[in-house]
């Protein structure tokens, strides 16, 4: 005979991120979950929080030369180089699968101008089927797309300026390779964006020594995985004492332990990253065992964790 099922249920996982609904704190980060079908084999969509797909950018892009991954003793560097088909070909080809998903869709995009954020949140909205945008203005390895994520004024325009012509939820990604992140927030905040997503990856290179050249084609590129997790960790806590909004957690979650950690640093959700490459089936694991976590410290609502660390 099976051993009862002792999973409690009285727990409530359901997150607000401003005027987005989400049904548990779990979901997937925008470039390491493809477009979502791609993994319909191996994890059960609707019950992720939500599904961030790949970057979207107005124009295709072929993105960077080789190499564009190398691993490290602790993590990936990466500079794919939003890599795309761009917009037409995402509402076209992808729009209609990610709208009957029973989760929530929330689409990342990136310009290179004020204008291009702007275009592309009207396209999105005009077609229908996202719940929300992220603006991804913080990757670290496409030329000019940094500057927004380390400019406050510069983000808060651009927050503004999708925000006055867009009526969905926005969540700003912020840039960890900046000397004050709490700054930007609160200029993303002061925009109108909905939460902020805290954080994209550390900016970083490695080196062939023996032919004398780095590895990356395209010599840099952004630092994911457990190495940046104290980082990222960091940044929430700071970023989360500084805002009124909401903040997600991003950077090198791959545990249970991981995910409480975040969410008592003040994170409201998380977003698995780099932890889908060597284990695809982890984010709905990690849906799966938050109930008992939760149970364990007496908690039975995600706000009753989010942002409790003790001093």
């Amino acid at each position: 005979m099976n051993a009862p099922d002792s999973t409690p249920t009285d727990i409530d996982l359901r997150v607000r991120l401003g005027r987005l609904q989400l049904r548990n704190p779990i979901l997937v980060a925008s470039g390491t979950f493809g477009y979502a079908r791609e993994m319909e084999h191996l994890v059960p969509l609707n019950r992720l929080g939500g599904i961030l797909p790949k970057t979207i950018t107005l124009a295709p892009r072929a993105g960077n030369v080789p190499w564009r991954t190398v691993e490290t003793s602790a993590g990936l560097l990466n500079s794919i180089g939003l890599d795309n088909d761009g917009i037409d070909a995402f509402i076209a080809r992808h729009l209609q699968y990610l709208r009957e998903l029973d989760t929530a869709v929330v689409v990342s995009i990136a310009g290179k101008s004020r204008d291009e954020f702007v275009e592309l949140a009207q396209r999105l909205e005009s077609a229908g089927g996202a719940d929300a945008l992220e603006l991804n203005v913080s990757c670290p390895n496409v030329s000019g797309g940094v500057d927004f994520g380390t400019d406050a004024r510069l983000c808060e325009d651009v927050v503004n300026a999708v925000r006055s012509c867009c009526q969905l939820p926005i969540l700003a990604k912020l840039t960890p390779n900046v000397t004050n992140i709490a700054s930007i927030a609160r200029a993303a905040e002061d925009g109108g964006a909905d939460a902020v997503c805290c954080v994209n990856t550390l900016l970083g290179m490695a080196v062939d020594w023996r032919g004398r050249r780095p590895m990356l084609g395209n010599v840099m590129g952004g630092l994911s995985g457990p190495a940046i997790k104290p980082v990222a960790l960091r940044c929430v806590h700071q970023v989360a004492q500084a805002v009124g909004i909401p903040v997600v957690g991003i950077g090198g979650i791959a545990t249970l332990d991981d995910v409480m950690e975040f969410l008592v640093a003040g994170a409201a959700c998380v977003q698995i990253g780099t932890a889908n490459y060597y284990d695809p089936t982890i984010s709905g694991q990690l849906v799966d065992a938050l109930p008992s976590a939760m149970a364990e410290i007496g908690a039975t609502s995600i706000q009753d964790v989010v942002g409790t660390l003790k001093y």
